[in-house]
């Protein structure tokens, strides 16, 4: 049994012993190393993930070649490019592995199906469904509305000692700055 499944599911819902072990029957434990794609873009996005250990990016590249990150993601957080997964079109997004990782995938399909057989979990999906519109709400204020510092700021409050694990350049695309700009507010 994995209790790490359990007690991240635990945090929104209860389900029995008998329920969870439903649950867990959809996921598949997945490892993943180090600069590995867990999705790449206009590819079929079969999957979303829970991850367990590891630092994630979701990321695209514009016309001209330029990265640009859209979320990291690590132990407790979900990530997949989720337009092309509930949509079931392919994906416009990448997402790939900063550190090695480990994670919990479910499938389309199993999702749909565990939702049937565990009604309850559509209530934990909803909720973690609504914290990331929140998210990417603040997200998309932020960049709109802060300076550079105050992004910077944030990035430091929502991505805790994210800071000695993920490259300068990341970061600085992340917070839609240079790599100059970044080092002078990394002070």
């Amino acid at each position: 049994m994995s209790h790490f499944l359990k007690e991240h599911i635990q945090t929104i819902i209860n389900p029995t012993d008998d329920e969870f072990e439903i649950i867990q029957s959809f996921f598949v434990k997945k490892r993943f190393r180090k600069r590995q794609f867990l999705i790449q873009e206009h590819q079929p996005v079969h999957e979303i993930f829970l991850i367990e250990k590891g630092i994630l990016k979701s990321s695209f590249i514009d016309n001209t070649g330029k990265e640009h990150i859209l979320q990291f993601a690590a132990s407790n957080w979900w990530i997949s490019d989720f337009a092309g997964f509930f949509k079931q079109e392919p994906s416009s997004l990448a997402i790939d592995c900063i550190e090695d990782a480990e994670v919990y995938a479910i499938s389309y399909e199993d999702l749909n199906m565990l939702c049937l057989k565990v009604p309850a979990i559509e209530h934990f999906f909803r909720v973690k469904s609504n914290f990331g519109y929140v998210a990417l709400q603040q997200r998309i204020l932020s960049l709109m509305s802060k300076s550079a510092k105050e992004r910077y700021e944030d990035f430091i409050k929502q991505y805790p000692g994210f800071i000695d694990h993920i490259p300068k350049q990341l970061i600085a695309s992340y917070l839609g700055v240079s790599r100059e700009t970044l080092s002078r507010l990394y002070v």
